[in-house]
């Protein structure tokens, strides 16, 4: 199955180091490939450390730095015949929910009804709300992906009131804005890997 490495479509895959060789002989393109053993990159695409807005990512990679120290944690054994979930997992999920509200979580603001009885994004109009000017420009990038795509078109046809995790973070986030703000970064992974706490907010 290695040939899908060359579909067009965004994916996250793994390979074994054998097959590094094969790899190399096929036209791959617009892929980033990581060697994790040994934490370096084989193929770049030279905007990793410019694409994501600095403070969001520095506070991210903070929080990703201790997963050594809760890998190193001992798994707790099952719990009435159920695996209970590990530390790590609850945090690197919890950051990555986290990240998204920050970076898209006031769409809500910009969905309006249409006369079909389904919702429609003012995408314009959900960019420029942003304050900060990195994250605007990330906005930009990231509108015109498949993932941002699929995700607001899930979100246009979803009944109103239906809410899942991500739509409780997003309000959580939207309630610790000062009043007219949509958006602000802040240090909203402060105290991950204690248990999930309201972000607090701060202009970059």
């Amino acid at each position: 199955m290695i040939d899908i490495v060359c579909s067009p479509t965004p994916f996250l895959i793994g390979l074994l180091s054998s097959s590094l060789p094969r790899l190399k002989e096929l036209p791959v393109e617009e892929v980033l490939v990581v060697d994790l053993v040994n934490n370096r990159f084989l193929r770049q695409m030279e905007d990793e450390d410019s694409i994501l807005p600095r403070k969001l990512q520095a506070a991210l990679e903070h929080i990703l730095e201790q997963r050594n120290e809760l890998a190193s944690d001992k798994e707790e054994g099952p719990v009435n015949g159920k695996q209970e979930t590990s530390p790590l997992n609850e945090v690197v999920s919890e950051a990555f929910v986290r990240f998204f509200v920050e970076i898209v979580g006031h769409y809500s603001l910009f969905l309006t009804p249409t006369e079909r009885e389904e919702r429609t994004l003012q995408r314009e109009a959900f960019r420029k709300s942003v304050s900060s000017k990195s994250l605007r420009r990330f906005l930009e990038v990231f509108m015109e992906t498949q993932m941002f795509g699929g995700f607001i078109q899930e979100r246009e046809l979803r009944k109103q009131g239906v809410r899942g995790l991500f739509e409780v973070r997003a309000q959580e986030y939207l309630e610790t804005l000062p009043s007219g703000e949509q958006s602000g970064v802040n240090r909203f992974l402060k105290g991950l890997g204690e248990e999930p706490a309201k972000p607090l907010a701060s202009q970059e």
